[in-house]
């Protein structure tokens, strides 16, 4: 009986009352310097708090998630640093490049695929394009939910690799700065710093259930000239991959279904080109290689192993 005051003693220990202020003060201070001040930073506060101290299971998930944590806060600082100032952006050769080589010849006219379904657009594929974009934030996380409480080995290899496939892509995006097709559709070719997001055509979507989801999303994006690689074309091949290495059967028909249908999404909304999706695409292969090959020749196992531990225990 009176070892359940000790174990509670040992679960809210002032050395980890100190070290989560501290986080929380750190990154409040940071992201109010860098971004400015927003309430969805007080929200993530309240919430890792709250799931670290409410019990040991809650802690064990929130620390797990603090992977996903990280590099939300990592894209969003991406905003302070936009990456036309490091390199040129790639507006008009883009373009021509995917014209020359998917070019659609239409009317005696040759588009680019996006060109080409702006054009002929139908309100059932705004409607289903548009739940298939929703779903590239909740489909990666309810598969890593459901890993966490099944396999917290999977859990974290697939966390590991989802926040290193977006560290790639975000080196390319500073690397290679590239306008998405809406913004030659809105702008032509002349460079425009500080351009706003925009929907797209996701907008149509809005428009069909006269709703602002979608507009309320894009008018927080970091960079509307990070459209190469396009890392919502990466995230499904990740699911995917370690879908079938955890045969989870039928659910991998519905996570095809999914890539295939987000990857088709992003042409169609001129949200990008094929070549940024086909990049994507390579992006995530490319880091699931090199995550697996770190894992053997690193001390990354090692890292793994204490994360295992602590979301285990």
């Amino acid at each position: 009986m009176q070892q359940q005051p000790s174990l509670k003693k040992s679960f809210n220990n002032i050395r980890n009352i100190y070290l989560t202020a501290a986080i929380s003060v750190g990154y409040l201070l940071l992201s109010v310097l860098l971004v400015g001040f927003k309430t969805d930073q007080l929200v993530l506060i309240f919430i890792f708090n709250a799931l670290f101290y409410i019990s040991a299971r809650t802690r064990q998930f929130i620390l797990g998630f603090s992977i996903f944590i990280v590099y939300w806060i990592l894209f969003d600082y991406m905003k302070a640093f936009p990456n036309y100032l490091f390199n040129t952006v790639h507006i008009e050769d883009l373009y021509n490049l995917e014209k020359n080589t998917f070019g659609i010849n239409y009317h005696g006219l040759i588009l680019t695929p996006n060109e080409y379904w702006k054009i002929n657009s139908t309100t059932f594929l705004d409607v289903l394009t548009g739940l298939f974009y929703l779903m590239w934030v909740p489909v990666p996380l309810a598969f890593a939910t459901y890993l966490f409480f099944k396999n917290k080995d999977q859990f974290i290899y697939f966390s590991l690799t989802f926040v290193w496939v977006n560290l790639l892509g975000f080196v390319v995006y500073y690397a290679f700065p590239a306008a998405p097709p809406w913004y030659v559709q809105e702008h032509g070719f002349e460079f425009i710093a500080k351009t706003v997001g925009n929907t797209a055509g996701l907008a149509r979507f809005d428009h069909y259930f006269n709703i602002t989801l979608f507009q309320g999303i894009y008018s927080k994006g970091s960079n509307v000239f990070a459209a190469m690689p396009s890392l919502h074309s990466s995230y499904p091949v990740i699911v995917v991959y370690y879908g079938l290495k955890n045969r989870l059967g039928i659910i991998n028909i519905f996570f095809l279904t999914v890539m295939f249908g987000i990857w088709f999404s992003a042409v169609y909304t001129s949200h990008h080109y094929t070549f940024d999706v086909l990049a994507g695409v390579i992006c995530a292969f490319l880091g699931i290689i090199s995550f697996h090959y770190l894992m053997r020749i690193t001390r990354l196992k090692e890292f793994v192993a204490v994360m295992i531990t602590a979301i285990s225990r």
